[in-house]
């Protein structure tokens, strides 16, 4: 499960490394180089640390637990000054004593029992290494930069409290409050009861066990994880056997330095929270991807360039259904022409206004709810792709547009009718003058007919030429306008949409490893994305 996590974190960091700041993710490759260690040196040992205040009797605690005197006992403050280390079966600590940087002359070996856990075996408590740390509240801001260094290191930390200093605020501020999440790796120790009458003990320990409490450090009571607090006197041996005994049972498990690991883990994974997990459903709504291509469309006029595109073939189908004076006007090159029909607008230029208006709306639609570093990363995103979407649109819609639109064949077929109706009238006219004139002999009906037929039918072909040309004018207009909108929202959709889908699946990316990293192997929401 651990090794999982911290693959999760190397991967995580990986992903985040150009989207998040360095200082957010301050101590994170510091903790994978940590862990990287602690893994690499013996597993068969644990490291347990006396930390406390001046004058807590640590030291004197480290002896009291060794049976020895390794540590000086005095009357001048501090008394210990740098770390004292005693290795129970030392083989193999040496890589550890030498992570924690305890001096050779600084370095002990103890071969006895220490507990009556560790009685059961050869050696005591194989793998057992105690370090007694200086003050945490010394004068000397060496002494206390070691203390806040090794306990970075140690696998289990016992604090060592008096009557008078347990409820110092710096103490509970600096220390206790922050490792608030490493309580199965804790015990808290009340030193020299011996000072106080017997009913004041249980009332001490009941007020610690509060102070612990409200920084969040659970105490585990009844065979209960968290914490352990005892009460102890080193002078006199009270509970001195009873911590022993618990210390041996820590290091019989073999588990502390992972526990340690996890709970170390646990406070990054909390402290990054807020650039990983967003505030509800995240990503690209079809209705938003809809949205951005419908106003690409606007922006570049593509309704407009339709209905244009529609009046110029219906003017254009006038005129070759027309009469034979509107034919000629065209032929001379006074009519629409066969360039209205492309659907074309005269110097196309997309509205760039309209388009960075678009760009900023689905990039807020993008980033609801998003942390923010990724919600940035998805703004620039769009915004990178805005900047040269409005030149790319005007060139896709230019060449979305067909170059020559072929002229339907019933357009000749009325335009020569209309020729051979205005013939007709001619002839009519002309037969019924010489008819008149007595030249030609015809009935004298034919040539009002015939004028009649040529002067009505070429008008009502015309109307009627109209009327069958609304349908196919309608459909050659939607068409320039499909074409112009399908090339905007392609053009939108290479520039932004996936640019911005890139940018969410990496965030669901680093969601999924964050989801691992807390131990959490939740199923993410699924994000929506853009371009697909």
């Amino acid at each position: 499960m651990l090794t999982e996590r911290v693959d999760a974190l190397s991967e995580l960091l990986g992903l985040s490394r150009t989207r998040v700041s360095h200082e957010a993710l301050d101590g994170a490759g510091e903790l994978l180089e940590r862990v990287g260690d602690r893994r690499r040196l013996s597993a068969d040992h644990t490291v347990v640390a006396l930390a406390g205040a001046t004058g807590s009797g640590k030291s004197s605690l480290f002896n009291a637990l060794t049976g020895l005197e390794l540590s000086r006992i005095g009357v001048r403050r501090p008394t210990t000054s740098a770390p004292v280390a005693c290795a129970w079966d030392p083989r193999g600590a040496s890589g550890l004593l030498d992570r924690l940087g305890i001096a050779p002359k600084a370095r002990f070996a103890r071969h006895s029992a220490l507990d009556a856990v560790a009685e059961r075996t050869d050696d005591g408590p194989a793998g057992l290494v105690l370090l007694d740390l200086p003050d945490h509240d010394s004068a000397a801001t060496a002494h206390r930069d070691q203390v806040d260094r090794v306990l970075k290191l140690v696998d289990v930390i016992v604090w060592v409290l008096d009557p008078e200093k347990y409820a110092d605020a710096a103490l509970h501020e600096r220390y206790l409050r922050p490792l608030a999440g490493h309580a199965d790796v804790t015990i808290v120790v009340l030193n020299q009861i011996d000072r106080l009458p017997e009913e004041a003990v249980e009332q001490v320990l009941d007020d610690l066990r509060r102070l612990l409490d409200d920084d969040g450090l659970a105490v585990g009571e009844h065979g209960e994880d968290g914490a352990m607090v005892m009460a102890v006197s080193a002078l006199s041996g009270d509970g001195v056997p009873e911590l022993r005994a618990a210390v041996g049972q820590v290091v019989a498990e073999r588990a502390a330095a992972s526990r340690r690991l996890s709970a170390d883990v646990d406070g990054l994974a909390e402290r990054l929270r807020p650039l990983y997990v967003a505030e509800g459903v995240t990503g690209l709504t079809d209705r938003a991807r809809e949205d951005f291509t419908a106003s690409l469309a606007h922006a570049v006029g593509a309704a407009a360039a339709g209905r244009s595109a529609e009046r110029a073939w219906a003017r254009a189908a006038d005129e070759a259904c027309g009469p034979p004076w509107r034919q000629l006007r065209r032929v001379r090159g006074t009519g629409a022409g066969d360039d209205a029909l492309d659907g074309r607008r005269p110097a196309l230029s997309a509205s760039r206004a309209s388009v960075d208006e678009a760009v900023r709306a689905v990039a807020a639609e993008a980033v609801a709810g998003l942390p923010a570093p990724w919600a940035q990363a998805v703004r620039e995103a769009a915004r990178r792709g805005g900047r040269t979407l409005p030149e790319a649109l005007d060139a896709a819609v230019e060449r979305a547009a067909p170059d020559e639109p072929l002229r339907p064949r019933w357009w000749s077929v009325v335009g020569t009718a209309q020729w051979l109706l205005a013939l007709l009238a001619t002839a009519a006219l002309v037969s019924g003058t010489v008819t008149a004139a007595g030249a030609l002999r015809l009935p004298w009906w034919l040539p009002p007919v015939l004028l009649a037929v040529g002067a009505l039918g070429g008008p009502l072909l015309t109307r009627v030429s109209r009327f069958a040309a609304r349908g196919p004018a309608r459909r050659h207009g939607q068409a320039a306008e499909r074409r112009m909108a399908d090339a905007a929202a392609d053009c939108g959709r290479a520039r932004v949409l996936e640019p911005l889908a890139a940018e969410l699946l990496r965030y669901q990316e680093v969601r999924e490893q964050y989801g691992v990293l807390i131990g959490n192997h939740f199923r993410m929401t699924e994000l929506s994305t853009a371009g697909q």
